[in-house]
């Protein structure tokens, strides 16, 4: 099991039930495949740097957790294909 940590910026046009459930979704992702989540951040709404696909602000949310090395490849996989989330970045925590 190694340490992983996921940022990733979910469309902010979305209403707050609709965030919580992409965050669940992503949550149980791990979850499901026998990983730990062992932190959660909800930074918020932030502006982001340039503009992205037309959106000018971003609800970044930062997920830390414990997992099998396919996890986070399923995890990037779904993510890519989510409309509601903008940007992602997976890195791996030290040894």
């Amino acid at each position: 099991m190694r340490q992983y940590e996921t940022m990733y910026i979910v469309n902010p046009s979305l209403e707050a039930e609709q965030t919580a459930e992409v965050i669940q979704r992503y949550q149980s992702i791990v979850t499901d495949k026998g990983g730990q989540i062992d932190e959660l951040q909800e930074i918020g709404k932030r502006r982001l740097a340039y503009e992205i696909d037309g959106h000018r602000e971003g609800y970044y949310v930062l997920m830390k957790f414990t997992c099998d090395t396919e996890t986070p490849k399923e995890l990037e996989r779904l993510m890519r294909i989510d409309d509601n989330v903008i940007r992602y970045l997976t890195v791996r925590v030290g040894e």
